[in-house]
Formats: structure tokens, C-alpha cells, sequence
């Protein structure tokens, strides 16, 4: 059982991780917003702790590319219709979020499926043993994440509503906390974020098998796509490469990438080994997979109106992602 010193240092690590992520978005965004926007400038890449992207910064093998950290994939997609950073990666929600808000922008590479990368934890004295028993329960994730859609597809599987679960939107530092003093009966969360809440006493209630492909996405703005096609091109493959290394060299990855992510290399190699996938081109099936995302959103007024995904598909790199 850990102590309440434990308990304090994992809390303070994982707020630490997050005001990290906090600052640098700041300070890579301006940083962004200094380069010029033509060709002439360094790639502007917004990343997250978690995916491909954050093993190419961790390595070092990124070239000139100007990097910003974002904390969430909501957070990068606002950058990004901002114009504050060229491309950028997310999970499978945030690029609908981003559309039916009105950013432009086109969806160029994913990954393969990752659904045991995103879950539903609850305490094991809590004595729920289903998503059902949620029901009437308050429920924390963050709005506009891939655990968003998680949550919409766990209500269809078990033949509830909205109305039927209290939903508290935290970003991941304040749903920790909610979760850790029982101010909410059940997280749900991103690696990796969920490797580091996955403590004695805190039992994983259900993944997103079956439920959810829960993807990566690599996002690029039209402008970038016009004025730095070769350089998303040479980035695209070292993130290709990256990735291929990562999946088959995992304990070097772990180590590699630790430091980066600000985890200890076990929790680091927990959730790279369930999460890392390998880079994959945006395909007809991509494309029906994300509008069948934007089509469940919008049914439960989630988003305001109806969004094309079919047409944000941009496949002119599929030869680099094969």
C-alpha cells in the first residue's frame, strides 16, 4: 500500500509533467509565431507527451523543426487554427472538436489502432465491476479528448444516456487530483497519464477494445501543406522511422523517451508497450471512421452540427507511410 509521501510525489510528478507542458506551449507557440510562415522557416511541430512525435524530439532527430508542447489534443488543435504551429498530433476526437469549430486543416497520416491505450479507472473499494454500475456516478475526462468518444461508445454498449452518468470535464492535473481525494467515482484517460495512476488500490474497469480504434492523427494546416510540402514530407519519414525503431526496440525506447515524458522508465515502458503503434496512411476507411466519430458527436448535440471528416482527408504522403 503506498503512503501518503507516495502518493504526494506521483501527485507532484504528474502536476509537474503537466505545467511543463503548460509553459512550454507558451513559450513554443510564441517561439512558433516568431518564424516565419513560408518556406524559408522551421517546421512548427506541436506534440504531446504521449505518440510518435515525442520520441523524434526526445531523440533528437528532428532537424530544425521548432517544437511547441501542448497538454491535450484540444489544446494543439487551437494552436493550430491559430496559426501557431504548421502540424501537430492528436487522438481521434480532437480533430472533430477542431472542424465544427471551424479550424482548417487536413488530416495527412494515423497509426494503427491503439485501444488499450485509453481507460475508465476506478478505485477497487469502490466495488463497480461494469461501466454499468456507473450509472448515476460522476465521471471526469477531458472535453474534446479520444476518452470523449470513449465515454459516448461505453454508453451505447451498455444501453445508457448522458443524462444517466454526472460528467465532470478536467483537464488530466485536475482530474487526478479529483480522482485521487474521491471527489469523482470514476477517470477516464490517455497513456500516459493513465500508466501513472495505475497505483495499488486502482483498478482499470474497461479499455477501449471493442470499442474504440482510439488513433493517432497527424494534423497539418492548408498553408503549411502549400508552403513546406517537403519539409512535412522529410518529417513524415523520420516520424515513420522514429516510430519503426521505437516498436522494435522498446526497452531502449522506454529509456530514451523517460526522460522526455518525465515518468519513471518502468511507467514509460507500461505505456509505450500497449500505445505505440506504428504509422499508417489516411485511407477511404480512415476517412468513414473519423465521420462515423463526427456523426456520433453530433447525434448527441455534442458538437453544433454536422461536420465533414470524409473531406479533411489529405493522402499525398501515403507513399512515405507505407
Amino acid at each position: 500500500m503506498h503512503t501518503r509521501a507516495t502518493m504526494r510525489r506521483i501527485g507532484a510528478a504528474l502536476v509537474g509533467l503537466l505545467a511543463a507542458a503548460a509553459v512550454s506551449a507558451v513559450a513554443g507557440c510564441a517561439n512558433g509565431e516568431s518564424h516565419a510562415a513560408g518556406a524559408s522557416g522551421p517546421l512548427r511541430v506541436g506534440y504531446q507527451r504521449y505518440g510518435s512525435e515525442s520520441l523524434v524530439k526526445a531523440r533528437n532527430a528532428g532537424g530544425d523543426a521548432a517544437w511547441s508542447l501542448f497538454e491535450s489534443g484540444p489544446a494543439l488543435t487551437e494552436a493550430l487554427k491559430a496559426g501557431a504551429i504548421d502540424i501537430g498530433e492528436t487522438g481521434e476526437a480532437p480533430p472533430v472538436f477542431a472542424a465544427a469549430a471551424k479550424a482548417d486543416f487536413k488530416v495527412i497520416a494515423t497509426s494503427a489502432p491503439v485501444p488499450r491505450g485509453e481507460a475508465v479507472l476506478v478505485h477497487d473499494s469502490s466495488g463497480f465491476t461494469s461501466f454499468a454500475d456507473l450509472k448515476g456516478r460522476t465521471i471526469a475526462l477531458n472535453k474534446g479528448s479520444n476518452v470523449h468518444w470513449l465515454l459516448v461508445r461505453l454508453l451505447a454498449a451498455n444501453h445508457l444516456s448522458l443524462s444517466d452518468v454526472n460528467i465532470k470535464y478536467l483537464k488530466p492535473a485536475e482530474g487526478r487530483a479529483a480522482f485521487d481525494n474521491g471527489q469523482v467515482d470514476a477517470w477516464i484517460i490517455w497513456d500516459p497519464y493513465f500508466a501513472l495512476a495505475e497505483q495499488p488500490g486502482v483498478k482499470v474497469l474497461v479499455d477501449a477494445t471493442g470499442l474504440a480504434g482510439n488513433r493517432e492523427y497527424i494534423l497539418a494546416s492548408p498553408e503549411a501543406l502549400r508552403t513546406k510540402p517537403d519539409k512535412i514530407r522529410q518529417f513524415l519519414v523520420t516520424l515513420r522511422q522514429t516510430t519503426d525503431w521505437g516498436i522494435a526496440n522498446p526497452d531502449e525506447r522506454a529509456r530514451v523517451l523517460a526522460p522526455e515524458l518525465k515518468i519513471d522508465e518502468s511507467v514509460a515502458k507500461r505505456s509505450l508497450d500497449r500505445s505505440a503503434k506504428a504509422l499508417t496512411p489516411v485511407t477511404p476507411d480512415i476517412a468513414a471512421e473519423l465521420q462515423d466519430i463526427a456523426d456520433g458527436f453530433t447525434g448527441l448535440k455534442l458538437i453544433p452540427g454536422k461536420v465533414d471528416m470524409k473531406g479533411r482527408i489529405d493522402d499525398r504522403y501515403t507513399a512515405v507511410l507505407r
